[in-house]
């Protein structure tokens, strides 16, 4: 963060000091929420959340070396007291961005958000000092904590926007006022909680609401193969740069195929010239994200070919998405399992299809090892059903179902598809996975895993490369 006194911060924040002998001290530290990773010269955010009140960590956050506390009540050691933490550290950051005058690039999606994310920092980072969102701190805490992590030589600040509900987005783009906005898709994630399609179109387009006018250098890059996205165009005074892999698109892909591993290889198409990618990641619903990904390096000025190396050579940051490990004995696990919804399950299991082709002509196999897709009210039976029923159509060797009555679904699609006998099987929990597995598995099988975060389904991937052999809880 850039360094401001605990003065400054307090009339930031709007906010009293107590206990702090002496205001000028700078804080020249990130900003954290957990006292264990205070650094010399921080600041830390006390929360009170359900489990642990951060108020009871501040002596220690101190002694660690934090400069102050950000509280709502004195705690006995240097303080600046709030009425809301939240709110405070929205508007510190909000402050830190306005002095940076970094360019904010922000965006959303139902899926693949965290890949592009990723994608999009490694290809900027080229261009320039880049500090992005870690995981899926997305939220309104996982935002500010983010942009404060910018320092004087950060030139693109990259930053994923979550949602749960209409203004959500809204408000975070309030907090750090986004320059370019891209939206990547429109599906079912938390369709349950929105209510319909339409919904989650609504929400989404908050993002290229909130950006500048073209003349002020807004841009949203929308997604031409979605037509919820590309709808919101007419919501947006910001200029538009369609990516996808239609004809119409700024920035598209051609020639689009899968190598022997799995791998999408295309030809990358923008305004100034083309070159041809191979991506280190798996499955083609990465060649959208990467599309995206170009679609904004190409806005902030990089060169076509520079954008198709940086692409090439671009790996996966975030753990627990699509990380896919070979084991010394030939069996591949694909761990996806830090969350799920319709759109991102049918993307892996089309991943897996195409790794296992290859692992198949060796006499591999490959399994869906899948738990739960959570928040999906109404829709849940259906889209349980309809993923069963994909691994058969997909020739997924195994199914495992993992859990309860989603999962119960699950295999009864795969059931009612044509999957008899052995070829799908329903376990209680993620131990019973692993020990199915442990029996079963052979040199040159896939096995995907993957449920929403929820259900913790990364323990089977985790047991099943742990030299130990039984569930770790890492």
């Amino acid at each position: 963060m850039i360094a401001l006194s605990l003065a400054e911060i307090a009339d930031i924040v709007g906010g009293q000091s107590y206990d702090i002998p002496d205001p000028a001290v700078l804080v020249t530290g990130p900003v954290v929420i957990d006292s264990r990773e205070v650094k010399t010269g921080s600041l830390f955010a006390a929360f009170a959340g359900e489990r642990v009140d951060g108020h009871d960590y501040a002596e220690r956050a101190v002694e660690a070396g934090a400069a102050a506390v950000l509280a709502t009540r004195p705690v006995g050691v240097p303080a600046i007291v709030v009425d809301d933490v939240q709110t405070a550290l929205g508007a510190l950051a909000r402050t830190v961005v306005e002095r940076l005058g970094t360019d904010v690039v922000a965006l959303t999606g139902s899926a693949g958000k965290t890949s592009t994310k990723d994608l999009i920092a490694q290809v900027l980072e080229r261009h320039g000092p880049t500090v992005w969102t870690p995981g899926s701190l997305n939220n309104e805490i996982g935002l500010p904590l983010t942009a404060l992590r910018a320092g004087d030589d950060t030139q693109h600040l990259v930053l994923e926007m979550g949602a749960r509900g209409i203004g959500h987005i809204r408000y975070l783009t309030e907090l750090t006022p986004p320059r370019i906005g891209v939206v990547l898709n429109v599906g079912s994630a938390h369709i349950g909680e929105f209510g319909g399609r339409e919904q989650i179109a609504q929400a989404k387009g908050e993002l290229v609401e909130a950006l500048p006018p073209a003349d002020k250098g807004g841009v949203a890059i929308l997604n031409a193969d979605d037509q919820l996205v590309r709808a919101m165009a007419s919501r947006t005074r910001a200029r538009v740069t369609l990516f996808g892999e239609a004809r119409e698109s700024d920035v598209r892909a051609e020639n689009v195929r899968l190598t022997a591993a799995g791998q999408p290889s295309f030809s990358l198409h923008t305004p100034t010239g083309c070159s041809d990618v191979t991506l280190r990641l798996y499955g083609e619903h990465h060649v959208s994200n990467a599309l995206a990904a170009a679609a904004v390096a190409h806005e902030l000025g990089m060169p076509v070919e520079e954008i198709a190396t940086a692409l090439s050579e671009a790996g996966t940051l975030s753990r627990w998405r699509m990380e896919v490990t070979e084991r010394p004995d030939g069996v591949t696990i694909v761990n996806d399992a830090y969350n799920a919804n319709p759109e991102s399950m049918r993307a892996a299991l089309r991943a897996l299809a195409a790794m296992g082709r290859a692992a198949q002509v060796q006499g591999g196999r490959t399994w869906a090892v899948l738990g739960k897709m959570a928040e999906l009210g109404d829709a849940s039976l259906a889209e349980h059903d309809a993923v069963g029923r994909l691994a058969v159509r997909l020739n997924v060797s195994k199914l495992v179902a993992v859990g309860d009555r989603e999962a119960s679904w699950l295999q009864l699609g795969a059931y009612n598809e044509g999957s008899w006998g052995e070829e799908s099987v329903h376990v209680s929990d993620a131990q019973a996975a692993i020990d199915l597995l442990r029996s079963e598995l052979r040199p040159g099988d896939v096995v995907l895993v993957k449920a929403s975060r929820s259900v913790g389904l990364e323990q089977v991937a985790l047991a099943l490369l742990d030299s130990e052999g039984e569930v770790s809880g890492r």
